[in-house]
């Protein structure tokens, strides 16, 4: 596995363009961490894609709801409810069952409990409500998503899918997405500077969702658990 080198915020640069390329350099640590595609089983495969629909169907719009619960200027709200209206009108989470359906690996309850603990952290920190950090891990959710899809596609491509809508779309919408929620970083941290309010553990979302997708990535134990 490789790993990246990432330095928090500098006190040298823009805020949000510190924590952009901070961002930028855990997706880098992602990406560089992915088990080579042509060297998975079949299983491996499956269970890759299953996990990932597992987390992704039933939660990313209620993460997304929470941003926006939690952001407070215009601008943010703005962009958040158009982003979450995108992905009720096009349906994304049936776009999503119909692509694992198509390669083979809908989730099974084996595929749930491997996500279940850290799934239940994002939860919780989505449940606090704190606009700034939750919009920096929207924000880096989506630029990995943007850049996972071709990861994704190809897994499904050796189970046998050509169903891949879902990709598609999100290797292009996502990168808008990932675009916008830095104008809506702007706007909050904006807010929260000119009110002085402090904002702790920045990354504390990123975090957490970084590990859940480790355990998206990586195969489970015979119990289906992690540790």
């Amino acid at each position: 596995m490789t790993s990246v080198s990432c330095n928090l915020v500098t006190p040298d640069r823009s805020q949000t363009a510190s924590i952009q390329e901070h961002i930028d350099c855990v997706v880098d640590d992602l990406m560089a961490s992915l088990p080579r595609a042509d060297r998975l089983s079949s299983s491996e495969r499956r269970g890759i894609i299953a996990r990932y629909s597992a987390v992704l169907e039933g939660n990313f719009i209620y993460w997304m709801t929470g941003a926006f619960l939690s952001v407070r200027s215009d601008l943010a709200r703005s962009i958040i409810l158009d982003n979450l209206r995108e992905e009720v009108r096009d349906c994304h989470p049936g776009m999503l069952r119909k692509f694992a359906v198509a390669a083979q690996a809908l989730p099974k309850d084996t595929d749930a409990m491997a996500v279940s603990r850290r799934l239940s952290n994002v939860r919780l920190f989505i449940g606090r409500l704190s606009p700034v950090p939750i919009v920096v891990m929207m924000a880096f959710f989506e630029g990995f998503i943007q850049r996972f899809m071709a990861y994704l596609a190809e897994l499904a491509r050796r189970q046998g899918s050509v169903e891949q809508e879902y990709t598609d779309v999100h290797g292009v919408c996502d990168l808008a997405h990932t675009q916008e929620l830095f104008r809506a970083l702007d706007a909050e941290m904006s807010i929260a500077h000119d009110s002085r309010e402090p904002v702790e553990n920045l990354f504390e979302g990123v975090e957490f969702l970084r590990t859940l997708i480790r355990d998206i990535v990586a195969e489970p134990d015979s119990s289906g658990l992690r540790q």
